[in-house]
């Protein structure tokens, strides 16, 4: 999410890796170069160890991470705090959409310090975040169906997760929640690529979660939904409320539709995530798993 915000809003190419493989594929790291590391914790083990394989190849650095005074904080050159308070599931909630908070607030500092955007523009966007809180209580409500429709999917085995653009990162997002509280083996795709793999899985007995907005390519999902249906995939689709098209497509007895509420389409992740957390949360509960303590996972992962 980050790359595709400070690419959007400050026009600075930003290149993404997992903590755990930065330090061993001998980064290419120059003096003029930032590093930024997410951590929830601030005590995350491979972040940790990217931070200072940055810092000794001379690159400034800067946390975005939920704990003051943890050790990324204490390493990095800056922190943005993020502010969620304590996050007391495994599975972070708060602490993402707050992540991607974190990652607009800083893009907007670019844009405006490198003047890629006007001031009417950042002011703009501003008045969005401040209305955010406002229209993730609407998503919430929007979403109050969803123990429903944990109903009816949640003894599939495999669940495959689409998004486009700047929503494929809540794609892997959605199918990471699902994996990590209800057990369920799920996939999160760049919706294009569904034909060159996915598509072979996708039968009955797998439903397709699509993430489609009313955003340029929001045809271009539908037709990625059109292919699902065609080999016999039911379709959760999470869309844009007053939109119309996308439940043209669907059947409304295998099919389920969830209207979400209109915002910016930077900030439309945020609104996406909502219903995918408790659609994951609704589904564990129904198979009777433990939603703040899954099995074999930890809150800080201490050891690479």
């Amino acid at each position: 999410m980050g790359k595709y915000l400070i690419e959007a809003l400050a026009h600075v190419r930003v290149e993404v890796d997992y903590g755990s493989e930065y330090r061993y594929r001998n980064p290419i790291v120059g003096k003029n170069e930032l590093v930024i590391v997410i951590t929830q914790s601030g005590e995350t083990a491979d972040t940790l160890a990217a931070l200072v394989e940055a810092k000794k190849k001379g690159a400034r650095s800067i946390a975005i991470c939920n704990v003051v005074g943890s050790e990324a904080t204490r390493k990095a050159d800056g922190t943005v705090y993020t502010h969620a308070g304590p996050e007391i599931g495994v599975a972070s909630t708060k602490a993402f959409t707050s992540q991607l908070v974190a990652l607009q607030l800083l893009a907007l500092h670019m844009a405006q310090v490198r003047q890629t955007l006007s001031a009417e523009e950042i002011r703009s966007q501003i008045e969005e975040l401040h209305q955010l809180p406002q229209v993730i209580e609407q998503a919430i409500k929007a979403s109050s169906s969803m123990d429903k429709v944990a109903e009816r999917f949640y003894n599939r085995n495999d669940f495959l997760f689409l998004g486009r653009g700047i929503n494929y990162p809540i794609a892997l997002e959605g199918a990471l929640k699902l994996k990590e509280i209800s057990y369920i083996h799920a996939e999160g795709y760049p919706a294009g690529e569904m034909k060159h793999g996915p598509i072979a899985l996708i039968d009955e007995n797998m439903p397709v979660v699509a993430i489609a907005p009313d955003d340029h390519v929001f045809e271009k999902m539908v037709g990625n939904v059109q292919e699902a249906k065609a080999r016999g995939g039911a379709v959760i689709a999470v869309t844009t409320a007053g939109d119309p098209r996308m439940a043209a497509v669907l059947d409304d007895t295998r099919d389920v539709i969830l209207a979400m509420p209109r915002t910016t389409p930077l900030l439309t992740p945020v609104i996406m995530t909502i219903p995918l957390q408790l659609l994951a949360y609704h589904i564990a509960v129904r198979r009777g798993c433990d939603v703040d303590q899954p099995r074999n996972l930890a809150k800080s992962v201490t050891v690479e």
